[in-house]
This record gives C-alpha cells, structure tokens and sequence, in this order.
C-alpha cells in the first residue's frame, strides 16, 4: 500500500427529516447573507426552495437565490454568479440539487475568494488560494459533489469541459434526505448509479499498489450500487434503496475508496469530459458509452485487478484464463448498463462521430490532462483515440 492523508470534513446530516437542521446549521458557520443556488424547475415544483426559504426567513438570515443551472454547469451562470454575490455581499452559498449546482456553487466560490478569472483554475493556469463558504442540500444521487474536492464547469464559449480540484471547495454541511430523490425520472437515477459506479472503479483499477481494506470497501460499494439499481428500475419509490444510492454517492467520491492504492485512474472520466464539452450528452451515460471501450484496451496491462473485480464484484466463476475471467467481468459490466437502460457504445448513446471530430477529440483530451492519464494504463493521444475509435464502431 501507498502512504495517504484522508481529509473529509464535511458535515453530514442523513435521512428523512434532515432539512430540519438547515437553520441551525447556517448559524453554526456564520451565515449572514446566503446565495441560493439552484438548477431550474424541479426545486420550485416540489416546493423545496420554498421551504428553503421559510427556514432561513425563521433564523432571520438574509438571501438572494440564483437559479438556472443545467447539466454539465456553465461557466457564464458561474460569472453571473459571482458578480451577484459581490453586489449582494453575501458571506455562503447554499447549493440546492445535484451535482451540477453544487460544481457550479463550488466555481463561484473560488470566483470570490481570488482575483482573475475563475476558469484559470479549470485551465489549470492557476490554483485557488481561497473559498467561499458553502453548503449543499441534496436532490440527486450521482456526483458526490457534496463530500469532494472536484467541480466540473464547461466553457460555453469554447466547449472545454475542465475540472479543479482543491480541498478548499469540500462543502461546511451536505443535507441528505432521500426523499428529495423518489421522484427522479428513471433515465437520471440510472445515470446517478453509473457515475457513482465509475467514481469508485476509476481508483480500484489500478496497475500500483492496493490495500485490501480499501478493497473491500470499493467492491462492497459497487455491489450495493449495482443491487438498489435495480431494485429502483423496478421500484423507484423505495426508500431504502434510494438511501443506500445516496450515501453510496458520497462515499464512492470522499477519497475512501482510494485510500493506499495507487488509483485514481479517471481516463474515462477524461475522455468523457470531451464527449459531454462537444454533445452536451448526460455524464453518467457518457461513462457507460466509453467504460467497456477503455476496459478492453487497458485490461491486459491491468489484468490481476480485472480479474479480481470480475469474481469479488460482478460474481464470475474462477474458472478459465485471467484473461477469460476479466472480460467475462467487462462484459457484466456491459449487461449490467443494458439492464438499467444505460448505453455501452456511442451508437447506443445516440451519437455517431466523424473521424474528424474523434481526431479532435483525443487532442483535447490530451491536452486537458497535460499529455496523458492512467493508473490502470497510461494513455496518450493515440491511445484515447483508438478508445473513442472502438466505442464509436
């Protein structure tokens, strides 16, 4: 195993009546004057921006709200942010929705609290010095935004979709109630539990070092992943399955799972960034489009780890090759998306790309990760074009 530091401060309050502890929770981080950050229509419908806005008028703290967020988080929302906030003096910004507001609450945060331009630090020509205070209150289960060091915001300008990471933006507080989460449409749930799925799988596969107790973490948590989906195919209404999705959310993206490995591999993530920046498709369907087309590249130089997820998580028999036995584990993976509505291939996704554009592609890509990325294997130019190459067959 690696040496590592674990550093997961956020606050959590978990289950059905958690929005209660909103008020007292602000007042503990000295919350004076609050941005409201939302997506669009679902929070006013259900009416939980109301009542967000009831809790702080009862703890006599002031507000403005900004509303208007969409998947895969703009940059321009990020600057209108920021200039809203100067104006308004606000002191914390509280994130309403999934991972796509708390990404872009994270931008604005950085926005604030450093000179320059924000997206410096997602070019990664910067790093912040500084964050804003901010808090979240769940609605989907997917990103893990709310316990990470991670935002992703697109340029809308130039359709570079970057990440920064920095322990600065990690959330004061994550309310979790499922129950924001019962009436998600099926295509989002599902999406939640690929990205949740890929979040742990991009440490566990890993051609470095590995540590058993983390193991058994990361491969127990794909496993509830992969049970409550599709349990929610089936029963979107339970909440017990929407619990173990929501918890599995944040901790497949605190940093436990890849804890003394030699993880973080997120080529696919990578790739992924590109392909979401240019066709604006849903993150977690994008991973599923590309994962099986970078598994079966990357496998042979990985191969003891997909051997061992393939009978400790996707329940293969120890019969045949490793090589056997690791694409058996690929292709479960594969039915396992098909089985929650999920796409394996980008035709599946609905897209069918020129050589031109998988050509550009793989130069951005490169270029966004400074060359290459890889733990399992690692990648260059060629390399993420012959992936975008066999996805897109």
């Amino acid at each position: 195993m690696f040496d590592f530091n674990y550093f997961a401060p956020t606050e959590v309050c978990f289950g059905k009546d958690s929005l209660s502890k909103l008020g007292e929770l602000l007042n503990k981080n000295n919350a004076k004057k609050v941005l409201i950050h939302y997506g669009q229509n679902s929070v006013i419908k259900s009416g939980l921006l109301d009542k967000v806005k009831g809790i702080l008028d009862d703890n006599s703290i002031r507000y403005v709200a900004l509303g208007g967020v969409v998947p895969n988080p703009r940059l321009s929302l990020v600057y209108k942010g920021i200039d809203l906030c100067k104006e308004e003096n606000v002191d914390f910004i509280l994130a309403v929705g999934g991972g796509s507001v708390i990404d872009s609450a994270k931008a604005i945060a950085y926005g604030l609290k450093n000179d320059g331009d924000v997206w410096d630090f997602y070019a990664h020509t910067r790093k912040p010095l500084a964050s804003m205070p901010i808090g979240c209150i769940v609605t989907i289960a997917a990103a893990g935004s709310e316990m990470s060091d991670s935002s992703v915001i697109t340029n809308d300008k130039t359709k570079e979709k970057r990440g920064c990471n920095s322990d600065l933006c990690r959330p004061k507080f994550a309310i979790m109630d499922p129950t924001l989460t019962l009436t998600l449409p099926d295509y989002q749930t599902a999406c939640g539990c690929v990205d949740i799925m890929m979040h742990t799988q991009e440490r566990y596969f890993t051609a470095g070092k590995t540590m058993d107790l983390t193991d058994s973490i990361a491969e127990g948590l794909m496993k509830t992943v992969m049970k409550n989906a599709l349990i929610l195919k089936t029963d979107p209404k339970n909440y017990d399955a929407r619990a173990e999705i929501m918890w599995a959310s944040s901790l497949s993206h605190n940093g436990l799972t890849g804890c003394g490995n030699g993880g973080n591999d997120f080529a696919s993530h990578a790739l992924e960034h590109e392909l979401s920046g240019m066709f604006d498709v849903a993150h977690g369907a994008g991973l599923s489009a590309i994962w099986p087309s970078w598994a079966r590249y990357v496998y042979m130089n990985c191969l003891p780890r997909f051997k061992k997820f393939a009978i400790n998580v996707m329940n293969i028999e120890d019969k045949g090759t490793d090589s056997e036995i690791a694409l058996k584990g690929i292709e479960a993976v594969e039915h396992f998306y098909r089985e929650i509505n999920m796409p394996t291939n980008f035709k599946e996704l609905g897209i069918n790309l020129t050589e031109e554009q998988m050509i550009s592609l793989a130069k951005s890509c490169s270029k966004a990760t400074g060359g290459h990325r890889g733990s399992a294997k690692v990648l260059y130019e060629e390399d993420m074009l012959n992936i975008y190459r066999s996805a897109n067959e």
